[in-house]
């Protein structure tokens, strides 16, 4: 079976020319996202607080709802691709006419892993605001549970956020089939209403929505299990929400961590920076160990996708301290206050699970000073590490098998790493994780079972990458040293590396 990356990496460059191109019906002069959802959002200049009291949220009519296609979640929108070539004599040079694809394929296509019934829909809010394509945008993915904390995500980032936003709809039914006071149109509801909240949704944030009819399998049977996370289908969105973005930066982030350092502002210099001042003195290695972030090579390699910008993440050992967005840090030095407090007030993001996070090395980052600029290359890594990190948007895609808490993110940077990403953490900045109650059972239950799969997961990339490598004559580069020291690592595999690593000529080469 073909690895999702692929299918992505294949559709990508035509969906982007498809939404570019075509007019989406979906947006508005107000930023509203769905032809039926006529109701205009005014731009408010003192935003209300987001009120999720099913009794109270703001009703839609009958007409307004966003279930324009019958149950089955079916779309009749046809994405057009134009062709390339030229039709007739080489004098006439007349274009050859496009063709086009219902975007209930191509999407089904793009996402063939998830599970299904699963629909889609992008753009259903799309941002007013400039689009810059040297800009970072923030992807992520929220469930209807989770909507304050978006916001304050989107109030203090202020700069594009692709999102993709799960509502729950039962198998078989539409939104205007519902009742008033069914989760799923509560749902749909407050999601309206957040985005009325704020004239800074509509300047920088594209929603998109996956619709589906799972629950988590431990509410299953109960009234909760409506307000499920859709089988917590998490890398497939994603991986939405990553197609989805209009910039070539993106920063892969959980909605529930704050925003606390300027790293955006740091990358969008160091851009233009490279840009009017080329490196004159050609590029150095791709193994290089300590760096400016403004240099020409730094740059360089986060344009073609060879390196990764880690921003450390943080947590309050308290989790009671950790609530109150306002009162975290904004600058290291007060962060590393805190940090070398005795007792500690605050700690690398989930300490007592040290293979998370530890190979962004916390202790050489609080030795840098701030304001120096600096990043270093991750040395250790593990196949656990799953820290935050602002990459090309076209680094390799995260495998959709995964379902539920364990693994997802990690199989993320894994398959990122093996295909020639290096991580470089960003000394002058941090994140910090705003402290709320976890699904402990569900966490349980699912790393158990995606335990097995990990592995599996690891063992296959390890043998798809190295054969690729071998198949193009790098495999002795740089670009393949991180697979070739990785793979060596797993055990049911590592005899079958070590015969691969050491395989010369070139079966093509005689």
């Amino acid at each position: 079976m073909a690895p999702i990356w692929l299918k992505l990496v294949q559709f990508s460059a035509c969906l982007i020319l498809g939404y570019s191109t075509r007019s989406r019906g979906r947006t508005d002069s107000s930023g509203l996202g769905h032809p039926n959802a006529r109701r205009r959002l005014s731009l408010l200049t003192e935003a209300p607080e987001i009120d999720l009291d099913p009794d109270l949220a703001v009703p839609l009519d009958d007409t307004r709802w966003a279930d324009t296609w019958p149950p089955g979640y079916y779309s009749s929108d046809l994405v057009h691709l134009s062709l390339s070539g030229l039709s007739g004599s080489s004098q006439t040079k007349q274009p050859l006419p496009g063709y086009a694809v219902r975007e209930e394929t191509l999407l089904s296509k793009a996402f063939a892993e998830a599970m299904h019934p699963t629909r889609i829909i992008p753009f259903y809010f799309k941002a007013t605001g400039p689009v810059d394509s040297e800009d970072v945008t923030i992807t992520t993915l929220v469930t209807s549970n989770r909507f304050r904390v978006f916001k304050q995500l989107v109030e203090r980032y202020r700069g594009p956020i692709s999102v993709t936003i799960h509502i729950p709809l039962p198998l078989h039914s539409s939104f205007s089939s519902l009742k008033p006071d069914h989760p799923s149109r509560v749902a749909l509801n407050n999601l309206h209403t957040l985005y009325a909240s704020s004239p800074l949704f509509s300047r920088h944030v594209d929603v998109h929505l996956a619709l589906s009819p799972f629950a988590s399998a431990l509410s299953v049977g109960s009234s909760a299990s409506l307000e499920g996370e859709g089988g917590r289908q998490f890398n497939v969105w994603r991986n939405v929400a990553r197609l989805f973005a209009r910039s070539e930066l993106v920063m892969m982030l959980d909605v529930d961590f704050a925003v606390c350092t300027d790293w955006r502002g740091a990358v969008r210099e160091a851009l233009h920076a490279a840009a009017i001042t080329p490196n004159r003195h050609g590029a150095r290695t791709e193994r290089m160990q300590h760096d400016s972030i403004n240099s020409a090579d730094m740059v360089r390699m986060l344009r073609e996708g060879t390196a990764a910008l880690v921003v450390p993440a943080f947590e309050y050992v308290k989790q009671e301290e950790g609530i109150d967005q306002r009162t975290f840090p904004t600058d290291k030095q007060a962060l590393t206050r805190l940090a070398k407090a005795r007792p500690p007030i605050i700690s690398s993001f989930h300490a007592s699970w040290a293979p998370g996070h530890n190979s962004t090395d916390y202790e050489k980052y609080y030795s840098i000073p701030p304001g120096t600029h600096t990043v270093y290359r991750v040395e250790h890594y593990q196949s656990a590490y799953e820290p935050y990190v602002i990459t090309s948007k076209r680094v390799s895609w995260c495998d959709e098998r995964f379902e539920g808490y364990g693994g997802n993110k990690a199989a993320c940077l894994f398959e990122m790493y093996l295909s020639g990403v290096s991580f470089y953490v960003l000394s002058d900045h941090f994140l910090i994780h705003q402290s709320h109650k976890y699904e402990e059972e569900a966490r349980r239950e699912e790393r158990k079972s995606n335990r097995k799969l990990y592995s599996d997961f690891k063992e296959e990339s390890c043998l798809r990458y190295l054969y690729r490598y071998y198949q193009q004559g790098i495999l002795h580069t740089d670009r393949a040293a991180n697979a070739r020291e990785e793979c060596k690592k797993i055990k049911n595999i590592a005899k079958t590396v070590s015969q691969v690593t050491f395989i010369y000529p070139l079966p093509w080469s005689h």
